[in-house]
């Protein structure tokens, strides 16, 4: 049996994603790019573990790397930080065609608007797609309720914007390493999912 997508090579590899034996090169070329990928796909986990392996350089001009994020934000506010990637995570939950690059977009826009309030300026812009957009505004609304609840008690100090933004970038940038930077990719997504605390409950 030949293999589907090319019809040119002898179909080799199961794919849980087309139901059908398709050939290695197909597999290769093809996944997280214009196949969608089960993610219990035997050849797909290999291809994660060689990637972890063999992590990708980032270019020099990708966005937030010049950041300095100070060395204590993340310790002094780790729930908040994993209730952000729970709201990431349940946002994608929501949305099965949602991918690592959405995230990031949606992330990176977030992150740029509390770049700007740090200087006192108040300058948004949300993501253009559709998805992107999306996370951007739940994440709006989930940051606006926790400030809330924090305003409601007495005893409880207020997070300052620019440790929202250091978190924000901290996310980016994990997302960065975390992905391989396939379109369709959702290694990211299920990162978040898998050390989600409602997920470990």
């Amino acid at each position: 049996m030949s293999c589907p997508i090319c019809e040119k090579r002898k179909g080799a590899r199961f794919c849980p994603a087309k139901g059908e034996t398709i050939c290695a090169v197909c597999c290769g070329t093809g996944r997280e790019v214009t196949i969608d990928c089960a993610p219990d796909c035997p050849h797909l986990l290999a291809a994660h573990r060689y990637e972890d392996e063999h992590p990708r350089a980032l270019p020099a001009d990708t966005p937030l790397l010049d950041v300095n994020l100070p060395s204590d934000v993340i310790h002094t506010h780790q729930q908040l930080m994993a209730a952000l990637a729970f709201t990431i995570a349940k946002f994608c939950a929501a949305q099965a065609s949602a991918t690592d690059s959405d995230v990031l977009a949606g992330i990176q826009a977030l992150a740029e608007t509390y770049k700007t309030l740090r200087s006192g300026i108040y300058y948004e812009k949300p993501p253009d797609a559709h998805l992107p957009r999306e996370l951007y505004a739940a994440l709006t609304v989930f940051i606006s309720e926790v400030k809330q609840q924090q305003a409601e008690r007495s005893n409880t100090s207020a997070i300052k914007d620019s440790d929202i933004f250091s978190l924000l970038v901290f996310l980016y940038r994990m997302g960065l390493r975390r992905t391989n930077g396939r379109p369709r990719s959702r290694r990211y997504i299920e990162f978040c999912a898998a050390n989600s605390p409602k997920r470990q409950n």
